[in-house]
């Protein structure tokens, strides 16, 4: 039997146990603002993006190839060259008769040998200027050619440098030829490799 003074009103009602939401954890601190370092001249800028890179470089064109200054010569050539110059340094100075009497006479240089018929000279009295002999002539193989070798040629067109052997030949302007045509002449010189003798500005002497 139930006790009649306790009455199921009377009995503690049993509570449903909360599930208890975790206490908020407390924020952390904000961490201290670090002072901002002043931008240096000397710094270097940044690299630039990959969009704006540098243009790269041209491909450099081919160098062209200087005129010889010296012609290609055989052992031949070159002791008959050595032997001329010793031949020049020995040959008399021909005078023309006269030369030295009348001033219209030895002002160019030029010779003509004497023709008179009591003619000192003509008939080559020691105390005469030396008349010109075959004697004193270069060896044939060198004759006519530059200090340095090459074979002259005389040239007016541009097709007659195409004509020319650069590395015995070298060229010489017609002195009639003027300054705009001789500038394409030695350029037309210049860029086949062929050595012009007498250039508009010569640097060297041609020894």
């Amino acid at each position: 039997m139930t006790d009649p003074k306790s009455s199921p009103a009377d009995e503690p009602e049993e509570t449903e146990a909360k599930p208890t939401s975790p206490a908020p954890e407390p924020e952390p601190a904000p961490a201290p603002k670090k002072a901002r370092a002043t931008r240096s001249p000397a710094r270097k800028a940044a690299p630039a993006k990959a969009s704006e890179e540098e243009p790269k470089p041209k491909a450099k064109a081919p160098k062209e190839t200087p005129p010889p200054r010296r012609p290609k010569l055989s052992p031949e050539l070159a002791r008959l060259l050595t032997h001329r110059r010793s031949q020049d340094a020995h040959r008399p100075l021909f005078v023309r008769q006269a030369a030295h009497r009348y001033w219209r006479i030895g002002r160019d240089g030029a010779w003509r040998r004497p023709r008179g018929l009591q003619s000192k000279q003509r008939r080559h009295y020691g105390y005469r200027p030396t008349v010109v002999s075959i004697g004193y002539r270069s060896p044939r193989l060198v004759r006519g050619r530059t200090p340095t070798g090459f074979r002259p040629v005389l040239v007016l067109t541009v097709a007659e440098i195409g004509r020319i052997d650069p590395a015995h030949e070298a060229a010489i302007i017609a002195r009639t030829i003027g300054t705009q045509k001789r500038l394409v002449l030695e350029e037309a010189a210049r860029k086949r490799g062929v050595h012009v003798l007498n250039p508009i500005t010569k640097e060297t002497r041609e020894t």
